[in-house]
């Protein structure tokens, strides 16, 4: 129902979020690993977003990427897996690590995330090692880290050559995505 949404970050903890846009506050829950990359409240961020409807209320699940939301989506197919335990995944490990780790069978390292057990690591595996790589795209249609890195910091509010260089001067350091981005904000934030 809503693709994404653009505003203001009002309020932020871990696991959700307060965004303001256009009157209207949106609680929206969240990853622990998009907590950690967000500013600081009064920045203007873009999160992509997924509502769900249940008999108890409605939530509103939000992501830094569409990669991380087709992730969501995905963990929320497997039997005994809801948006819950889908959250506490990606809160737990990293998009690509996650990513290798289904594709090579490792159910240990899922395992390994409060929340998970070794019977739901072990169905995560089985019932995504064929789906899961249609999420990620070719390495050779990816733009490199540092591309993503300055797409996410535009997405955040942030822009302008002072981006560049310090992501540039970075880059050199980081090549990962996560580590790259997080570095990046901590420097713009100084």
């Amino acid at each position: 129902m809503f693709y994404s949404i653009s505003g203001t970050l009002v309020h932020k903890e871990p696991g959700k979020v307060v965004l303001e846009t256009g009157g209207i506050a949106y609680e929206i829950l969240i990853a622990l690993n998009t907590f950690s990359a967000l500013p600081e409240s009064g920045f203007s961020v873009k999160l992509y977003t997924h509502l769900i409807i249940r008999e108890d209320g409605m939530y509103l699940y939000g992501f830094l990427d569409e990669q991380e939301k087709r992730i969501f989506l995905l963990l929320n197919t497997v039997s005994k897996v809801g948006p819950k335990l889908s959250l506490a995944v990606l809160s737990g490990i990293s998009t690509q690590k996650l990513k290798d780790a289904i594709l090579s069978n490792d159910y240990p390292l899922i395992a390994t995330i409060p929340g998970i057990g070794k019977k739901t690591a072990e169905r995560i595996v089985l019932e995504l090692r064929d789906k899961f790589d249609e999420v990620f795209e070719p390495v050779e249609q990816r733009s490199s880290a540092a591309e993503d890195v300055l797409s996410a910091l535009a997405n955040l509010g942030y822009k302008g050559q002072d981006c560049k260089n310090i992501v540039t001067k970075l880059s050199g350091d980081y090549d990962d995505f996560e580590t790259l981005l997080k570095e990046s904000l901590k420097k713009l934030s100084k």
